[in-house]
């Protein structure tokens, strides 16, 4: 089963309209899970009162929140 299939049960905020993880650790879990699954590195990054997972694919820095319980890509 991909990641992105894969329900995502941690506590959540929203900040300017995004989904993000509540938490560092939760988000950490998820960044190895992520990393993983695109085969790179994945790190978490402090977007306002929440986390993203942030990584570089093919050439473009990527973010990733949560869109009703699974990963969604962010919008730059």
């Amino acid at each position: 089963m991909t990641v992105f299939a894969m329900p995502v049960f941690d506590a959540t905020v929203v900040y300017e309209g995004n989904e993000l993880f509540k938490g560092r650790g939760a988000a950490g879990i998820w960044a190895e899970k992520l990393a993983r699954e695109i085969e790179t590195g994945v790190t978490v990054e402090k977007i306002g009162t929440g986390w993203a997972l942030c990584a570089r694919l093919d050439g473009v820095d990527c973010r990733w929140g949560i869109l009703g319980q699974r990963l969604k890509r962010l919008e730059a």
